[in-house]
């Protein structure tokens, strides 16, 4: 099931190095090319050199937050159409109704399985 996953760019952005390297290894793993970025303002560089087909980005960020960061990417034409999922340790239901204003895909409450991970970028990312 995971060689359709194969060469798919996924950034992650997450303040924790934990997380990051517990997504990039998952992901790394089924095939995904991974990028990571600590804050919003790291991604925002980052997204425009590697142009990932699905972004995961953590809530709770030092100086450009989640929502934020998710607001500059779907307010960008170019990268407007980009799946965005908001990762959160909080599973409150203000928190995925802000996610969803500020145009975010999916919302995922960490930790996150394997299996979230994966068939979210299933669900989100075509791969035709």
């Amino acid at each position: 099931m995971e060689e359709e996953l194969q060469g798919i760019k996924v950034l992650v952005i997450d303040d924790s190095k934990t997380i990051r390297r517990s997504a990039e290894t998952l992901l790394a793993k089924a095939g995904c090319e991974v990028i990571t970025a600590t804050d919003g303002f790291d991604a925002l560089a980052k997204i425009a050199d590697s142009r990932p087909a699905i972004i995961f980005v953590d809530i709770m960020m030092p100086r450009l937050d989640g929502y934020q960061t998710c607001a500059l990417i779907k307010n960008n034409k170019e990268f407007g159409k980009t799946p965005v999922v908001m990762l959160s340790s909080k599973d409150g239901l203000f928190d995925k109704a802000k996610g969803r204003v500020v145009g975010s895909d999916r919302y995922i409450t960490k930790p996150f399985s394997k299996e979230e991970l994966l068939g979210t970028i299933r669900a989100l990312v075509s791969t035709a």
